[in-house]
C-alpha cells in the first residue's frame, strides 16, 4: 500500500510531460516563425536582383 500511495503522490512524470509539451510549444512557433522569414527575406533578395537587373540593363 505504501508503495501505491507513493506512485500517486508521484508528480515527476507529470511535470516532465508539461515540459514537453511547453518545448513542442515553442518549437513550433519558432518554425513558424522562421518560415515567416524566410519567405520575407526571399521577397526582398528577388526584390534587389530584380532592380539590379533593371538598373544595370
Amino acid at each position: 500500500m505504501k508503495f501505491i500511495r507513493k506512485m500517486l503522490k508521484n508528480n515527476k512524470g507529470a511535470t516532465a510531460i508539461e515540459y514537453g509539451l511547453i518545448a513542442a510549444l515553442i518549437a513550433v512557433a519558432a518554425i513558424t516563425a522562421m518560415q515567416s522569414l524566410g519567405n520575407n527575406l526571399s521577397k526582398t533578395f528577388n526584390n534587389v536582383s530584380t532592380n539590379l537587373g533593371a538598373a544595370a540593363a
